[in-house]
C-alpha cells in the first residue's frame, strides 16, 4: 500500500470517492453535486486550507481521508483558534478491516500537529465511530445546527 497527497490532478477520483462515501453512509444521490465538489477540491487543494490523503492499492486509489483547517477567534480553551475538522474518511469495500483508515487519520493528525493546531472535530459514521475512539476521539455534544 502505497500513501500520498492528492493534488489537483487528483480531483476528479476525488469526486468519485466524496460520491461513494455519501452512499455508504446512506445518504440518497437525488442531485448532481459533481460541479460543486470540482469547485470545493479545486479552491481548498490550491488554497491549502485542505490536505487530502490517498491509498493506493497497485496505482489504484482505494482510501482516502482528508483535513480541512479553519481559523475562529481565539479563545481562553484554544489560544490560536485553529481547529480542524476530519472528513473524505472513505475505504473501498474491498480494502476495508486492514487498518488503512487509521494510517490515514494518524497521517491526518500529524498534519493537523505540523499546522500548530490543538483541536480537531470531525462527524463519524456508525462504520467510521470505532476507529475514531480506538484513535482516541471522545464524543462531544458542543455545536447545534439550523436547516434554512
Amino acid at each position: 500500500m502505497e500513501y500520498r497527497k492528492a493534488n489537483l490532478n487528483d480531483i476528479e477520483k476525488l469526486i468519485e470517492l466524496r460520491k461513494q462515501q455519501l452512499v455508504d453512509e446512506g445518504i440518497e444521490p437525488n442531485i448532481d453535486i459533481d460541479a460543486e465538489l470540482r469547485v470545493f477540491f479545486q479552491n481548498k487543494l490550491g488554497e491549502g486550507s485542505l490536505i487530502q490523503w490517498l491509498a493506493e492499492d497497485q496505482g489504484e486509489i482505494v482510501a482516502s481521508g482528508a483535513v480541512i483547517f479553519y481559523e475562529f477567534p481565539p479563545s481562553y480553551t484554544n489560544k490560536s483558534g485553529k481547529k480542524a475538522y476530519i472528513t473524505n474518511m472513505f475505504t473501498n469495500e474491498n480494502h476495508r478491516g486492514q487498518g488503512i483508515e487509521t494510517k490515514l487519520l494518524g497521517k491526518l493528525v500529524e498534519e493537523a500537529k505540523s499546522a500548530g493546531i490543538s483541536i480537531i472535530w470531525l462527524g463519524a459514521s456508525k462504520m467510521g465511530r470505532p476507529v475514531y475512539e480506538k484513535f482516541g476521539f471522545k464524543e462531544v455534544d458542543e455545536w447545534m445546527e439550523l436547516h434554512l
